[in-house]
């Protein structure tokens, strides 16, 4: 693997070219000479536009920006009367950050490509935020995500496949070279929101993190395709922070990071500001990150992660499954986590479990904020081609407990290391797992099945319904 993904070429990426369009009012449109696609959605709109209707030309060389923000801006007068949809069509468009707007939709057709711009200075400042006390890459602020919004309700970013392109190579070389005073820009981050839906749509080369939902509640994310280079740096996929009610499903991740992470906060900060992240549900994730964890709960979780539910999950070529992360100054817990049916090829470790995980945003932290770690729970595992079965390392005087881990095969590499299960400070039991855990996770005399809830989260009964997007023929 050379960690090198190239984008499929779009087919017919043609500008439009009808001056028809361009003298049109941006709705009310007659459906003569349209081709229609249809799509799920949260919410239907009963208005609609092209972003060609605003002056958009997409030749991947001519900034739209402008055009983005003046789309957008008319659109959200149609929030109170069935909300509004912006159709991306076929072509490249370049651009640097744009705002959303409530009761909308942003749509790309599957021959669009939304290209994030390299000049800086269509990416605006935004304030720190307040959970994390400084920028995760410099002290000082960060640039405004390349998709951004804020206090927002019902917002949909969808599509028939089309893509969204960071173009985060220059950015990677800024930050490796420590020539950032700020933090590089996340592809799309929503904050303060509420029903968001971020689905069926190709993700590439973000600068940093790609998805980034945060203080938010009721999100769906679905049928993503994230890729970026497996040595990019902070190139998580999809980053749950702070948020309630959240679902994943049904999404392929490549990453040169986490390709998902759960977070709430940053030591004193996230403490201070105190929102969990808790009833998420991952389900159906194929994830490959040599370097980094097919889901890690953490580093930063001072506002507390519980009540996460992952199931039929698949990992290749990845450095770890499920991962905790934590350290002496986070505080909070992680709490009531249930993994099941996993799927592992090509693995570093099965489990592991880190208390030492030492960054922090400034000396102001408390040492004694201790994290609680208990009620993790692992079962029907698949492993194979494994180094480590597993590395589980609590904090000394505050052991992870209340470990379960039930119904595992590993299959372990032709040369494994000779310490299968290195565990100190944690506790808990095990129940027909192979190779035989450590000392500190007993097999049961009894057969046990570790627990997964019954119930279903209020986010897994939120339905979508069959929307519309009507385009031009080309």
């Amino acid at each position: 693997m050379d960690g090198k993904y190239k984008m499929s070429n779009v087919s017919g990426a043609i500008i439009f070219i009808l001056g028809l369009f361009f003298l049109r009012a941006a709705e009310c449109r007659t459906p003569a000479n349209r081709g229609t696609v249809k799509y799920s959605a949260l919410s239907c709109r009963r208005h609609s536009a092209l972003l060609t209707d605003f002056g958009a030309v997409g030749d991947g060389k001519t900034s739209n920006t402008k055009a983005f923000k003046a789309a957008i801006d008319h659109l959200s007068q149609s929030a109170s009367d069935g909300g509004a949809q912006l159709i991306v069509p076929p072509g490249k468009w370049l651009t640097g950050s744009f705002n959303l707007t409530s009761h909308f939709t942003l749509f790309l057709h599957k021959d669009a490509v939304i290209l994030a711009t390299q000049d800086e200075s269509e990416w605006p400042l935004v304030p720190v935020l307040p959970s994390y006390g400084r920028g995760r890459d410099a002290p000082g602020g960060r640039f405004s995500s390349l998709i951004f919004g804020t206090n927002l309700t019902d917002v949909v970013i969808t599509g028939n496949n089309g893509t969204i392109d960071g173009q985060g190579i220059s950015w990677w070389k800024k930050y490796k070279a420590g020539q950032l005073n700020e933090t590089r820009p996340y592809m799309i981050e929503i904050m303060y929101s509420n029903q968001i839906q971020i689905s069926n749509l190709t993700l590439v080369n973000s600068p940093s993190w790609f998805v980034h939902p945060i203080y938010s509640s009721n999100i769906t994310i679905q049928g993503l395709t994230i890729l970026a280079p497996i040595d990019s740096p902070n190139t998580d996929g999809i980053d749950p922070d702070s948020c309630s009610q959240t679902r994943i499903e049904d999404c392929f991740i490549v990453s040169g990071d986490d390709c998902i992470a759960v977070k709430s906060g940053w030591d004193q900060y996230g403490i201070k500001v105190g929102i969990p992240t808790e009833h998420l549900v991952i389900r159906r994730l194929t994830c490959i990150s040599p370097d980094s964890a097919t889901i890690a709960l953490g580093s930063e979780m001072s506002g507390g992660i519980r009540d996460v539910r992952a199931e039929d999950i698949t990992a290749l070529s990845t450095q770890s499954s499920v991962r905790i992360k934590t350290a002496q100054g986070r505080g909070a817990y992680v709490k009531d986590i249930f993994v099941r049916r996993m799927t592992l090829k090509t693995m570093k470790y099965v489990f592991w479990m880190t208390g030492s995980y030492g960054s922090h945003p400034d000396p102001g932290f408390d040492p004694k904020a201790l994290p609680l770690i208990q009620n993790i729970n692992y079962k029907q595992v698949e492993a194979e081609n494994v180094t480590y079965s597993a590395r589980l390392e609590g904090i000394p005087n505050d052991p992870f407990k209340g470990i379960c881990i039930s119904n595992v095969t590993i299959t372990l590499t032709e040369k494994p290391k000779k310490l299968q299960w290195n565990c100190t400070n944690i506790a808990g039991v095990t129940s027909n797992v192979t190779p035989k855990a450590c000392d500190l996770l007993p097999e049961k005399k009894e057969v046990i099945d570790c627990p997964f809830p019954e119930d279903r989260l209020a986010i897994e009964d939120v339905k979508l319904v069959t929307c519309s997007a009507s385009l031009p023929f080309f």
